[in-house]
């Protein structure tokens, strides 16, 4: 299975999943045109990658900030890898955040509350 890497710009992050290891990690902003059609090619891997899983997973969001479509599509990674959790897969999420940005601190504490897998939350602090 090849590794999905999609370069990040102005308005989409980066994602840097690395299908050997388990290290998927999603970080920028998130503002596509169209939310859908960006994420459909993340969809697609995870499809193929719960397939071939290694022998565990780690997930990084380090999102500075993103669109309510985008938070839609975010939910639904989150879901995926809740129900590989649920299956007693060992994957872990974490949260990153800024130390000055409660918004990304309560939408990770939000889900914390929704979700069965643990989502460790990490506060970055300002250099």
């Amino acid at each position: 299975m090849k590794d999905l890497h999609i370069d990040k710009t102005t308005q989409t992050p980066k994602i840097d999943f690395n299908a050997k290891t388990g290290q998927l990690y999603l970080s920028g902003r998130s503002l596509p045109e169209d939310s859908a059609k960006f994420y459909q090619v993340v969809f697609n891997w995870l499809d193929t990658y719960v397939k071939n899983l290694p022998v565990s997973t780690e997930v990084r969001f380090k999102l500075d900030y993103f669109n309510t479509s985008s938070a839609k599509a975010i939910f639904s990674i989150i879901v995926r890898f809740d129900e590989l959790y649920k299956k007693d897969y060992p994957i872990s999420i974490k949260w990153y955040y800024d130390e000055d940005d409660e918004d990304m601190k309560d939408l990770g504490e939000e889900y914390q509350d929704l979700f069965t897998i643990p989502i460790h939350l990490i506060m970055q602090m300002d250099e």
